[in-house]
């Protein structure tokens, strides 16, 4: 009889156990899972806060509908991302061809030209490396900028180098510029923006507009 009730008792207690176990089993997965769900939509939120500031860069920033605003926001971006406080000289090289390294328009000199007022008042201690070593003068004028290399000092100090390149695209022309470290090539700032002009063609900027099509007036015969 003990042993009966023993073989029940022990039959009873296995059962609440296995039951105790299966519902903390359970208990214990919903709860990972709970927390998995948790965290992955933690990450989904913070992407999406990512992704509306990158937004709103991209609309407030980035696209500029003039050159001048255009100018101004790669300069503001450059200051905003520097990776360090420097006095150090910083010399700024013509806007080039993405797909022609050594080929550049008087639209890639205006650019960079632009930017030497834009980043020396940003703070960036420029330093103009096209001076003569003596001042030229002619019955036009007085000269000290030349790109002439025999008239130019031939070693520059230790420097941060601005350099920056234009794509030509539909209604638009996107720019990238960086501030590189001339001696270890290592990028101290970025800038990129795109200049919506919303023309067809922007041959006017570049001045490389096809000549208008002529025709030969001839006499009839």
């Amino acid at each position: 009889m003990y042993t009966a009730f023993f073989k029940i008792g022990f039959v009873v207690f296995a059962t609440i156990l296995f039951v105790s176990c299966t519902f903390n089993q359970s208990k214990y997965n919903a709860n990972y899972a709970n927390n998995g769900i948790a965290d992955e939509n933690t990450k989904v939120q913070i992407t999406k806060k990512h992704l509306e500031i990158a937004q709103d860069k991209q609309k407030n920033v980035v696209k500029q509908n003039t050159i001048e605003a255009t100018i101004t926001s790669l300069a503001t971006q450059m200051m905003r991302n520097k990776k360090m406080n420097t006095n150090k000289p910083v010399l700024i090289t013509s806007f080039v061809r993405l797909d022609n390294l050594k080929k550049t328009t008087e639209f890639g000199r205006i650019i960079s030209e632009s930017l030497i007022n834009e980043l020396s008042n940003r703070g960036f201690n420029i330093i103009e490396y096209r001076g003569q070593l003596n001042v030229s003068i002619n019955d036009e004028g007085e000269y000290f900028i030349s790109r002439k290399v025999k008239k130019l000092k031939r070693d520059i100090p230790n420097t941060y180098v601005v350099v920056g390149t234009y794509s030509r695209q539909y209604g638009k022309i996107m720019l990238n510029a960086r501030v590189i470290d001339n001696i270890t090539g290592k990028i101290i700032s970025t800038a990129r923006s795109t200049y919506n002009h919303e023309r067809r063609n922007d041959c006017i900027l570049f001045k490389d507009c096809k000549p208008a099509r002529t025709i030969r007036i001839i006499k009839e015969k």
